[in-house]
């Protein structure tokens, strides 16, 4: 391989950057997304590739807002860890200290118990890993004659007839350059290629640094800005970014590389409850501003072939109203929730007069069906929809003004849209997977009007997995969507172990992308289970309406019928049954866990959200302001607060037998406060000894005697890693059921003896 570095100014300019001591892996591979993706939100690191950009980044269908994670809460501070010289240390924060301190001891202890099953454990994984995802090609970005693509923390140039042959240079590299331990979050690529400019994000923190590089036979850094979130070229040397502080972004900026440097302020956006974001439309004619709360929308226009000008407003904020735009033939396609039903629809309106009294209807939605992205060509559009968990294309032709609807496999559960380099291009390519599906590559040609699949797989496919959806009836007789797993040769599935996923909240669809240890479950003979639960976005806007605010508990009684359906069709039972939730799903997981702990033998959480109600009362911290459309406000409405202290995981603890629990937590998670967690673990466990000790039960070197139980809470404090927020390789410790419930090939005795040695089941 024959490549080119010339940057070591950046080294230099870099060092006193701050990153942490974790890397993104070296095995994780591109995979791409649509840059319009406005309602497309996290899963996991993906690499968004487009006309001229890769975007590493967190998505999860189904969010207005993808590039802010809302599968994560976004609630917290900072840990008072790093305090000024010279203060004294508080009585709280030794207590903090002394707690903290004490939990990373006992689940030292615990931890030390399981080093050979774990490292079984692992080894399977990485096998899994090596021959399903590891030989994924990185995609390319083609401009012309030259090709862009990234891998291993590198980004590399190459000629078109030579992408594949080795013979690339080297434009940029974290780990040669002493950054090692961060990855590449977004790139995007001046118009002419004359500079690059690239984001760089630790694992362990939520900011993120840009640097700009002039771009040539020897790249050099042109320029290096700390905080910025998004950012786009809106001509040749006119970079737009939005700076990022405390969580929130809502200051546009705009750097120049002409030949009179200079940056300005653009555009601030004053209210506390809306988020920040730029967007350059497919075409590239317009660079929008947007400006969203979880409800309601408001776009600026800059114009790019003017981007000195002001910003132009598409229509002012009106409360419920969510839009979008995009551009084709001097009119703005906009996607918008305007008019009834509150849905997703395509309207448009003359770029002159863009004003809502305009809108023409271009195409909405059927009832209850999921937009999950939506993708401009010039003379077409796809929208990729779900319905009751099955994956559709809608294919409009703005030419002939048709609309084609193709139905796709019954295994897939996501889309993942790949790199268009021209709006003008006849083929939109993507791919679709499962839990337990690697990515399998897809392509729509306009001009042959069909679906292809594409010959080349690079993986094995998976033959041996069953995918079933059921309907459970929830306490209304509203239907509930269930996608079930499992391996087609196992038998008497009743005896088998089941793992029940929840999630519901923000309107985002469960994570169903595809993960190694989901397919090591399988095949060692366990049950997969995805409760698509309201609150979340599987059947559109209304599915998380009333699943939000006053209608909270819907989600946890459409849990419960879940969960109670999948036992009554004969797969899995209570006592082989585990639930795992991250992030807010641990308030729905947490508290069906004080209402129905017979149900589940045992739970898993990331960075679960569980004290609702304490969290909500404080607006210091500087997400809670925007998270009152979620939840609601207790500070202002009393009726507020008594129903969140009706559900919330933490106020109702009480002394009952509880399942098993195990919890990964991030000592730098800025989302989900730590002291939080540890309040919930400490009176969870005191309600689980008060329980003991009220009905005489005898305990034994940690367990009881046999036909009574108490359950295992155990508490894995990440030092490093932020919330939700981790490569492949973090998997293998921080999904815990991928270690724990193992064993489903083995006998059952076996696999009784591995859940009984962790006190998961007696």
């Amino acid at each position: 391989m024959k490549v080119r570095t010339s940057c070591a100014g950046l080294r230099n300019l870099l060092q006193g950057l701050s990153f942490s001591d974790k890397y993104r892996s070296k095995h994780n591979r591109l995979q791409t997304i649509c840059l319009y993706s406005k309602i497309k939100p996290p899963k996991c690191h993906i690499l968004d590739c487009t006309w001229s950009t890769c975007t590493h980044r967190t998505v999860s269908p189904g969010s207005i807002l993808p590039w802010r994670f809302f599968t994560c809460k976004q609630e917290g501070t900072k840990i008072p860890s790093k305090r000024k010289q010279n203060t004294s240390i508080t009585t709280s924060e030794l207590l903090y200290k002394n707690l903290l301190k004490s939990e990373q001891e006992n689940w030292n202890d615990t931890s030390a118990r399981y080093k050979a099953m774990t490292k079984r454990i692992k080894e399977k994984i990485e096998e899994l890993h090596n021959k399903y995802t590891f030989n994924l090609r990185s995609p390319r970005i083609r401009f012309g004659e030259n090709v862009y693509f990234e891998e291993n923390g590198c980004i590399f140039l190459s000629k078109a007839d030579d992408a594949d042959e080795g013979n690339v240079d080297i434009l940029f590299s974290t780990e040669d350059l002493g950054l090692s331990d961060a990855f590449i979050r977004q790139i995007r690529i001046s118009p002419d290629q004359r500079y690059m400019a690239i984001s760089l994000k630790s694992e362990n923190s939520e900011e993120t640094t840009c640097v700009i590089m002039k771009l040539g036979q020897f790249p050099v850094v042109e320029k290096v800005i700390p905080n910025v979130f998004s950012f786009e070229w809106a001509t040749n040397d006119v970079l737009y970014y939005t700076s990022q502080k405390n969580l929130k972004c809502q200051d546009v900026l705009m750097t120049a590389f002409t030949n009179q440097k200079h940056t300005k302020l653009v555009y601030t956006e004053q209210d506390a409850r809306f988020f920040v974001d730029i967007h350059l439309t497919k075409d590239r004619r317009f660079l929008t501003i947007n400006s969203n709360s979880k409800t309601t929308s408001e776009v600026w226009l800059v114009d790019c072939r003017n981007p000195f000008k002001l910003p132009a407003l598409v229509q002012a904020r009106t409360k419920g109203v969510i839009y979008h735009i995009e551009h084709r033939n001097d009119e703005l396609y906009i996607l918008t929730t305007y008019g009834e039903p509150a849905e997703y629809k395509l309207m448009k309106a003359p770029v002159a007069s863009s004003g809502i009294e305009n809108w023409q209807l271009v195409y909405a939605l059927e009832e209850k069906t999921k937009l999950v992205d939506l993708e401009m060509f010039s003379d077409h559009c796809i929208m990729f929809l779900k319905n009751a968990g099955q994956l559709y294309l809608n294919v409009i032709s703005f030419v002939s003004h048709s609309v084609q609807s193709i139905k796709l496999p019954t295994w897939a559960c996501e889309f993942e849209l790949e790199s268009h380099p021209e709006h003008t291009t006849s083929t939109c390519y993507f791919q679709l997977t499962s839990p337990v599906h690697p990515p399998k590559h897809f392509a729509y040609s306009f001009k042959q009007n069909n679906l292809i699949e594409q010959a080349v797989q690079e993986v094995p496919i998976i033959t041996n997995c069953h995918t079933t959806r059921l309907l459970a009836k929830s306490k209304d007789e509203t239907l509930v969507p269930i996608t079930v797993f499992h391996n087609m040769n196992s038998k008497e599935l009743h005896r088998k172990p089941l793992l029940v996923h929840v999630y519901g909240a923000y309107g985002i669809d469960l994570n169903m992308s595809f993960k190694e240890e989901k397919l090591m479950l399988i095949e060692e003979g366990w049950i997969l289970a995805y409760c698509h639960v309201r609150g979340g976005g599987e059947l559109g806007l209304r599915w998380h309406r009333d699943g939000c605010q006053h209608n909270k508990l819907n989600g946890l009684h459409d849990l419960r019928a879940c969960i109670r359906l999948l036992h009554q069709r004969g797969l899995s039972q209570p006592k082989y049954t585990a639930l795992a939730a991250a992030s807010a799903g641990g308030v729905l997981a947490g508290a069906l866990c004080n209402t129905d702990p017979e149900l589940i033998r045992a739970i898993v959480l990331q960075a679960p959200f569980v004290d609702v109600l304490n969290t909500m009362r404080k607006t210091h911290l500087p997400l809670t302001i925007e998270e009152q459309e979620e939840w609601g406000n207790p500070l202002a409405d009393e009726k507020c607060m008594k129903f969140i202290k009706s559900y919330c995981p933490y106020q109702n603890i009480k002394p009952q037998p509880y399942p098993s629990v195990f919890i990964t937590a991030y000592e730098n998670d800025q989302r989900v406060p730590l002291t939080g967690i540890l309040r919930y673990v400490q009176k969870l466990r005191k309600a689980a000894l008060d329980y003991a000790s009220r009905t005489s039960q005898k305990v034994i070197a940690s367990f009881i005697v046999p036909g009574n139980r108490i359950p295992n809470i155990i508490l894995d404090i990440q030092a490093s890693g932020s919330h939700c927020d981790s490569s492949w390789e973090d998997s293998l410790n921080e999904h815990p059921y991928s270690t724990i419930y193992s064993g489903g090939s083995h006998s059952h005795s076996k696999l009784n003896t591995e859940l009984h040695s962790l006190g998961l089941i007696y």
